[in-house]
């Protein structure tokens, strides 16, 4: 029994109240995932995100919890979404805190193309008593990126003279990934944005002999696959959406890899807006995986709506509609699969503004 002078028992739910609810958000990715499928290759791009929107939205305010968004898609792009510094949840007392990063679909383009490579994902940090914030938010559009796996992070706190960053040329950086995963460079798998911005970076890494794949859209799934065991992903490198990095950070944590990310200005005007405000200290930051999700309690959960390295996507199979979803939890460095037969003479979804079930 406690004492008066002890803390109170707590159950595991208790402390780490991700676990109790590491289903409910698959679910809200899930049913983002079944809502958005429906506009994949009819070029518009904002219902699709309006619909996997308010499928999140819906679901999750069913489950008692007390979310703050702090990376909210629609307020990067103008986009419809779910916005930084709405509530998410039922927010009922005394429900557990937590903050929420969440892409209803991280792909837009390629889901009104009708191409691979997009999914449903949310990433969401216990708050602990008394803390501020368990994830920082990147004010920048874009910020410089390089995520990479478990391995090449052992190897580097073993070795000093393999450890790089940001600011190591990118032909050393080839090399000594190559040498942490005991392959040379020609081995080395990297994924990068086909930009105009990147043509100097994609120079590069070809002139090393690196193994390049070249993604159109959707970095958040190839930021997290060097993490992944089976996705023959070595590194990902490039510039790319800052609220994607900080989805991309807790993920990474449950699967013992890393990211560095720092802030990239797109032009003067943004820059400056930036140096008016304290951000600016932090302009040449590198920023670690866990600068960016600071809490020990954090899931990772996505949902493919058309294929990618990732994940199937959405496949309509007669009444049944199945779905692939990953969920990570940094706490057990957890990693599950689940796929989902949902029959659509059954399934709803409930989805706000209205906050009435509605069939599939």
């Amino acid at each position: 029994m406690p004492t008066p002078h002890s803390e109170p028992y707590l159950s595991a739910n208790d402390r780490y109240p991700e676990r109790s609810l590491q289903f409910d958000f698959v679910r809200a990715t899930e049913n983002a995932a079944l809502s958005a499928v429906d506009w994949l290759g009819r070029g518009d791009k904002e219902s699709a995100d309006a619909a996997a929107s308010d499928a999140i939205r819906g679901t999750l305010e069913q489950s008692d919890f007390c979310g703050d968004v702090v990376i909210g898609e629609g307020i990067k792009d103008n986009a419809p979404g779910i916005f930084l510094g709405e509530r998410i949840g039922s927010w009922k007392f005394p429900s557990p805190r937590f903050n929420i990063a969440v892409d209803p679909i991280d792909g837009t383009t390629n889901i009104s193309k009708g191409l691979p490579n997009s999914i449903s994902v949310l990433a969401a940090a216990h708050v602990p008593h008394g803390a501020e914030a368990a994830m920082v938010n990147i004010p920048t559009f874009y910020s410089e990126k390089l995520a990479y796996g478990p391995a090449v992070v052992a190897a580097m706190a073993q070795d000093a003279s393999l450890r790089f960053d940001l600011d190591t040329p990118v032909t050393q950086i080839l090399e000594r990934v190559a040498k942490a995963l005991g392959k040379n460079v020609r081995q080395v798998y990297v994924v990068v944005l086909d930009r105009s911005r990147h043509a100097k970076l994609i120079a590069e890494i070809r002139a090393a002999g690196a193994a390049l794949r070249l993604i159109s859209d959707g970095d958040v799934t190839a930021a997290v696959s060097p993490s992944l065991f089976d996705t023959g992903i070595d590194l990902y490198l490039g510039t790319g959406g800052s609220p994607e990095g900080v989805l991309t950070a807790a993920g990474v944590l449950a699967l013992g890899g890393d990211q560095q990310l720092r802030m990239w200005p797109r032009d003067d005007a943004e820059r400056a807006e930036i140096n008016a405000t304290p951000a600016a200290a932090d302009l040449r930051r590198i920023f670690y995986a866990r600068d960016l999700v600071t809490s020990p309690s954090a899931i990772f959960c996505a949902t493919g709506i058309s294929d990618s390295a990732l994940l199937p996507g959405v496949k309509l199979i007669g009444r049944k509609v199945i779905t692939h979803s990953i969920l990570l939890r940094s706490q057990s460095r957890t990693l599950r699969y689940i796929k989902t037969v949902h029959d659509l003479d059954f399934k709803t979804i409930r989805r706000s503004p209205d906050r009435k079930d509605h069939y599939v």
